[in-house]
């Protein structure tokens, strides 16, 4: 056996792969997942670092492709401060297992987007922070009916299609996915035109029927941003955006959805999962009040009043995004709908990697893949270390 190899091996752990925890080693070099078939066969080399797991669970690191900020940041709100506020949450994420998240911007006027979104990178996660995968963009092409916590003198229709869409925001290069009503005038043009540029089209905040939505997923569109809220109940004679989870259409719809306890019933959780399971996509959802106390927070131009973890817009009781993280969706997801281990994790890794077409490396343990994992005590999920690209980013104390 030759030494020096690059080689480091996780050993005495379970792992996640293809659905099923089993009892196997973790090989990685260069920051990917390696085959170790090819390292004894082949290569005939030995491990440089072994590394105890103690029989801990090693599951994929976890992908927010909705949060809106956190530790008093709000991506919306302070466009002197963009990059040092990224920043500041990407490390803090790095505490609750994820890897890799979307900063998502609320309905705003154009000139917060021309300031801010050309300051918010795509940038590698380490040791400073977890992963930009792109600015997730919610708004302002929105159904005022269906406005929610957005300030509804910002919204506007995409009358020109994707033209309006680029003279509204800018550059697009830092975005991954954008939400809009699918339909407002224009609309259906902006997801053809979008989805030509690689953009993600998801349908949200929307009184769509099922055939407006039907006609968004074939024009390009295929995630729903958090079901069933923000959009027309479900109705058994049209069941609007909801009814995408049945759809007879060829393409797999995804879904986002906000497991905190409080936007989503244990019960809706239920019916979602076990009518489109492969398209669930877990969803934090938390504004800048995640990890602090109640207190006044930002949403966009809303000011937000946090009580006893719920965050609302000021002076009333709409909902206005979450103060849980994405670990804690997890274990409320689980317990909420009695699922198994291995799918509570793949809705909050596999799933928005396979949303967002980045499955061939990230969101999962597979060989080749980039090595971004999180060790999680096997009964209570509690995040013990997060790693990317097999450097150990945090360690809990």
């Amino acid at each position: 056996m030759k030494a020096k190899s690059g080689l480091t091996r996780f050993h005495n752990c379970q792992i996640l792969r293809d659905g099923k925890i089993i009892k196997e080693d973790l090989w990685i070099r260069d920051g990917k997942i390696v085959n170790p078939e090819q390292v004894f066969y082949i290569e005939q080399v030995e491990e440089d670092v072994r590394i105890d797991a103690e029989n801990f669970l090693i599951a994929p690191g976890f992908i927010d492709i909705q949060i809106n900020g956190g530790w008093g940041v709000d991506f919306s709100f302070d466009s002197e401060n963009v990059e040092e506020g990224v920043d500041k949450v990407a490390k803090q994420l790095l505490a609750h297992g994820i890897t890799s998240f979307c900063p998502t911007m609320v309905t705003s006027d154009t000139e917060k987007y021309t300031k801010i979104l050309p300051r918010i990178h795509k940038k590698q996660g380490g040791k400073h922070g977890a992963t930009v995968l792109g600015v997730h963009l919610e708004g302002p092409f929105i159904n005022t009916t269906k406005k929610g916590a957005h300030a509804d003198v910002f919204i506007k229709n995409p009358e020109k299609g994707l033209d309006t869409v680029l003279e509204t925001y800018g550059a697009i290069d830092n975005v991954i996915i954008v939400t809009l009503a699918p339909e407002l005038p224009g609309a259906l043009d902006a997801i053809k035109g979008l989805t030509k540029m690689g953009v993600r089209v998801a349908v949200g905040h929307s009184a769509a029927s099922l055939a407006e939505g039907e006609e968004a997923i074939k024009c390009g569109a295929n995630l729903i941003t958090h079901l069933f809220n923000a959009m027309l109940p479900f109705h058994h004679r049209d069941p609007g955006l909801v009814g995408l989870l049945a759809s007879t259409t060829d393409k797999q719809v995804y879904y986002g959805i906000i497991a905190d306890g409080i936007h989503t019933h244990p019960a809706a959780l239920r019916i979602a999962c076990r009518t489109n399971k492969e398209g669930l996509v877990l969803v934090s959802d938390a504004v800048a009040a995640q990890g602090l106390a109640d207190g006044s927070y930002h949403i966009g131009p809303q000011t937000v009043t946090v009580e006893g973890g719920r965050a609302y817009v000021s002076g009333t009781k709409v909902l206005c995004g979450s103060t849980s993280g994405l670990d804690q969706c997890v274990k409320v997801f689980k317990e909420s709908t009695d699922c198994s281990l291995e799918y509570a994790l793949e809705t909050a890794s596999l799933h928005p990697a396979k949303a967002l077409g980045i499955e061939n490396r990230k969101g999962n343990l597979n060989f080749g893949c980039d090595a971004d994992f999180v060790i999680l005590h096997p009964e209570t999920l509690q995040v013990l270390s997060t790693w990317i690209s097999g450097e150990c980013v945090y360690k809990k104390e």
